[in-house]
């Protein structure tokens, strides 16, 4: 009999995980309390879910009895409810900080993972932590989690002394699914033992397999359900005050709203009426001496939930939307009164997927015409000018998934601006084609642009990468080609052009625990990248490193690099045709970071690079220690510093002939660059509603210019040139925000933020630190900033339901 029951067990442990689990669940007319206390009659007569496995870090791993997780589901017409019992035999040990919406923190986590089309493409996921915080996010395996996506949804967790229960209501507003009357939808739930670092799952998740979303197990019962009208408000008003030492602004009120409109149950149409942007977060500005422009976040909300399907491709940079006016100025001109953005009328995006598996996508945004002052530098008179005309931005896109596990897209973005300001038309085929067995990986794209301006031009840029995508030993392979006139910058953000490159990775993974690690890693990269019309090298790098996390749930990691050729560097000259020589280099870099369980916990990131030039190097590190008072408090502290001796960069372009269309002379500085941040965030949490939050960052990088060079038509630099001009750097900034927020009711919420913040540049460098803190907070630019903002959620159909 044991003998029997031991090969049962072992039958089970090898194939039965592989077997997609389903699940059954009944439609109710009883009303359900979101309590967590799960004593709702309905909940004894529906089956749960059991026999959850582990995904990390032993992975197969059956959960041990005395942490058993039962989970059962129930509907009606309006949601689907989730009732979770998670037993613990130490509840006294669960670890449960409070945090903000879609922050975990060191706390147990429970979680639903729904895909209503079942194509294992896409998871709607809904979090709930022990300390009773919501967290949600819509995850791809192409993209990862997004979790500037947010739901409105209710969920409670109330910890017992069995362990905790989790109850949700999860309304189909909040999913996306086909119209068919009978449903089957994929499945799977997740809970994370956060002292233990152990992540289970209801259906196995192979971690041989190098996907996550299409192995979910089935939810079958759903039928003829009749969902309501998806129409909801978001009004909202704003106050704000402004104030500096130059000027005041009081009594500035703001007011718009937002609309989402299910037009089915599968498409959802998104507006934005009169934005209102003023509490995203700040941008953390750099004293940038490249060639290319600083890539910043996006932080508006609208443009950054539900937004996969636009991500396709990389085609948009949705930080163009409302960006800096785009006006050139000649070069005797200036721009002396302007505003630094242009602001947005209204925007709208429709986006879902229909039951064969075609999502489409639309965004369209509107920003206004934008006046500024111009000075022209050799008459000193000014103008009244456009910065930026009425522009209308559009993207469509149409992703046909197929087979469960590939897609093809087709993705086109248009800029189209009032007047004869340029015009701009992107478009790609995007493909990510899979096995059936989800071992091999064939992903690439084919671009092209158009740009109607003064002089048109037409590009094209196209990848195409091969991996291998499951086991422990992996590979990848690819490149790419960029022409010369591949321009998508009016909506998207692309810095080089005119090269191919060559690409390719190996790696070595463990899939589960060995004596001395939970997971170990080792990787192989190289690139070298071509410039197209002559050949030269302009890019290249191999490496190698190992990441690992220890028993005690530490991680460490350790690089190497090494640029085994020059590059011939076409962009810094900021000529076309002219190239500066970078020399040969190496370098490395080390990581630890300690187990965030811990009260105090820090991470540590030095870095260091020699170039095969005399006292041409660079070195720096991090560190960030961390502590947690307790559930409701802690701190982040984060100091960087970065120093580059002898760095060559460009200054200036001088033209020594009058009757000469091209620069005769370009100036390089030998520099020394130092740069120096401190970054603090701090939170205390009321509850899982109500949070305070600090967050301040303080920045000064400098380059001072030791002597000047004469860059070469050979690319190299001459020795020193005589060039009369202060052109070293210091540029310091300040940022401090503390707000509170308050979710007093499903998606509505108050939001109090106090800003202060300061920037400035310089060509005089003051290396005394606190001389340089002390001037820049008494600075006249340092502007002081107080808003209050009210969203209020409303749903149509609660609205009809009560006047109607």
């Amino acid at each position: 009999m044991r003998k029997i029951l031991f090969i049962s067990v072992l039958l089970f442990s090898i194939f039965g995980y592989s077997q997609k689990k389903v699940l059954q669940t009944k439609f109710i007319t009883d009303n359900i309390s979101i309590d967590g206390k799960l004593d709702e009659k309905i909940w004894e007569s529906v089956t749960g879910a059991s026999d959850f496995i582990m995904f990390e870090p032993d992975n197969g791993k059956a959960i041990p009895e005395n942490k058993r997780t039962e989970v059962k589901v129930v509907y009606d017409n309006d949601a689907i409810y989730i009732a979770a019992i998670l037993f613990d035999n130490e509840p006294d040990k669960i670890l449960k900080e409070i945090t903000q919406r879609d922050e975990f923190g060191t706390s147990d986590l429970f979680g639903v993972f729904i895909n209503g089309f079942n194509d294992g493409q896409q998871d709607f996921q809904f979090f709930v932590n022990a300390s009773d915080g919501q967290a949600d996010c819509i995850t791809t395996d192409t993209n990862g989690e997004d979790y500037s996506w947010d739901a409105v949804w209710k969920s409670k967790a109330i910890i017992s002394d069995k362990g905790w229960t989790v109850e949700m209501r999860i309304p189909y507003a909040a999913l996306r699914f086909s119209g068919e009357k009978k449903q089957t939808w994929g499945l799977n739930f997740f809970r994370e033992i956060r002292r233990d670092r152990q992540k289970y799952t209801w259906n196995l998740i192979d971690t041989k397999i190098g996907t996550f979303t299409q192995q979910a197990g089935n939810l079958e019962g759903i039928e003829n359900i009749k969902t309501p009208t998806r129409l909801f408000f978001l009004p909202y008003s704003s106050f704000y005050v402004n104030a500096n030492a130059r000027e005041k602004t009081y009594g500035t009120v703001k007011g718009g709203l937002d609309i989402k409109y299910g037009i089915n149950d599968a498409f959802t149409l998104d507006a934005i009426l009169i934005p209102d942007f003023g509490q995203t977060k700040y941008d953390d500005q750099i004293l940038n001496l490249g060639p290319f422009e600083q890539e910043f976040n996006e932080n508006r909300p609208f443009f950054t939930e539900g937004t996969d399907l636009f991500s396709k491709g990389n085609l948009v940079y949705s930080r163009r939307i409302g960006g800096n006016p785009t006006y050139n100025s000649a070069d005797n001109e200036a721009i002396i009164d302007g505003p630094a953005n242009v602001n947005l009328i209204n925007a709208l995006k429709v986006s879902g997927r229909t039951k064969d598996g075609l999502g489409i996508g639309i965004l369209n945004a509107v920003t206004e015409k934008t006046f500024g002052t111009i000075l022209n530098n050799d008459t000193q008179e000014t103008r009244r000018a456009v910065l930026e005309p009425l522009a209308n931005y559009n993207v469509l896109v149409l992703d046909q998934r197929f087979r469960k596990n590939s897609s093809v897209t087709f993705v086109n973005t248009n800029v189209t601006r009032n007047g004869d300001f340029r015009d701009a038309n992107v478009s790609a085929l995007v493909w990510d084609l899979n096995t059936k067995k989800n071992t091999y990986n064939l992903a690439g794209d084919f671009k092209y642009s158009y740009v109607n301006d003064l002089e048109d031009k037409k590009g094209i840029a196209t990848t195409l990468n091969f991996s291998e995508t499951s086991g422990k030993y992996r590979y990848s392979f690819g490149g790419d080609l960029f022409t010369k006139d591949f321009d998508n910058n009016d909506l998207g953000i692309n810095f080089e052009t005119n090269y191919f490159s060559i690409y390719g990775n190996a790696n070595y993974r463990i899939l589960n625990p060995t004596k001395y690690f939970n997971s170990f890693r080792l990787n192989y990269n190289n690139f070298i990248q071509f410039q197209k019309e002559t050949g030269k090298i302009q890019g290249n790098n191999f490496n190698v490193n190992v990441n690992l996390e220890n028993k005690k749930n530490n991680f460490f990691g350790l690089g190497i690099n090494i640029n085994p050729f020059e590059n011939y560097n076409y962009y810094e000259p900021r000529t076309e045709n002219r190239y500066v020589i970078t020399p040969t280099q190496f370098g490395g870099w080390f990581y630890y970071s300690s187990n965030y369980n811990k009260k105090l916990a820090f991470d540590f990131n030095p870095s260091f690079s020699k170039l095969n030039e005399s006292g041409r190097n660079s070195y720096g590190f991090s560190l960030g220690p961390r502590y947690r008072f307790n559930d409701k408090i802690s701190f982040t502290y984060n100091f960087n510093f970065f120093r580059q001796n002898n760095n060559k960069g460009f200054v200036d372009s001088v033209n020594d002939d009058a009757n000469s269309a091209t620069p005769n002379t370009i100036v390089f500085a030998n520099r020394n660059v130092v740069t120096y941040s401190n970054s603090i965030y701090g939170k205390y949490s009321v509850n899982s509603k109500m949070n305070f939050n600090l967050s301040a960052r303080q920045y000064w990088s400098y380059a001072e210019n030791k002597n000047f060079l004469s860059l070469e038509q050979n690319g190299r630099l001459s020795e020193n040139m005589n060039y009369p001009e202060n052109r070293n750097s210091s540029f310091y900034s300040w940022n401090l925000d503390l707000s509170y927020s308050w979710w007093f009711a499903p998606g509505s919420q108050v939001s109090v933020l106090y800003r202060n913040n300061a920037a400035n540049f310089e060509n005089t460098i003051n290396k005394q630190f606190d001389q340089n803190i002390t001037n820049l907070l008494n600075n006249e630019a340092l502007s002081h900033i107080f808003s209050i903002s009210v969203r209020y959620f409303i749903d149509y159909n609660e609205v009809k339901n009560k006047f109607l």
